[in-house]
């Protein structure tokens, strides 16, 4: 399954930006496994001295950027679930700029992060690979707007290209 078995109907346009960062070819399991190694080998690379810097004021560090990524993933992957299991009740959003501060993640070591990363992506692969195609093409309500399961998950892989593109143009 990759993102050419996506219909427009599956997800927010919103969504489309970070959806539309993902290769063709790569399928979804593929994308949360490769996406895994990419993602570590990235931030590991992040030069110390760069961890905690903003490249403007009220923007967030390096290391918040990272810790938005994994409460994203949590978040994403919480709703593919649900409309996994075919659960009719609309999902709430959130806002992302609440969840920052009390992270503390500029107080994490570079390897607190790794760490909650793995776990929070080995959950991931763990749940994805217990759905079948047809649990993943389930549409579901998501912030008041139709989302399938597969749609939350490909956007998940789609959001870690977008932000680690962002971090190569404005802080390194």
């Amino acid at each position: 399954m990759n993102k050419t078995e996506l219909e427009q109907s599956e997800f927010e346009s919103y969504y489309g930006r970070y959806i539309d960062k993902l290769p063709e070819s790569r399928s979804l399991r593929e994308g949360f496994v490769l996406g895994k190694k990419e993602t570590i080998a990235f931030f590991q690379s992040v030069p110390e001295d760069k961890l905690n810097y903003r490249y403007e004021e009220g923007k967030w560090s390096v290391k918040e950027v990272f810790q938005h990524l994994i409460d994203t993933e949590r978040i994403f992957v919480y709703r593919a679930f649900r409309i996994a299991r075919r659960d009719q009740t609309s999902l709430a959003g959130f806002d992302q700029d609440v969840y920052v501060a009390p992270s503390n993640a500029n107080k994490k070591s570079l390897s607190d992060l790794v760490n909650e990363f793995e776990a929070t992506r080995n959950y991931s692969i763990s749940l994805i690979n217990s759905l079948s195609d047809e649990d993943l093409k389930t549409v579901g309500v998501s912030s008041n707007k139709p989302m399938s399961a597969r749609a939350s998950l490909f956007t998940i892989i789609g959001h870690y290209i977008w932000h680690t593109e962002v971090i190569k143009e404005r802080y390194l």
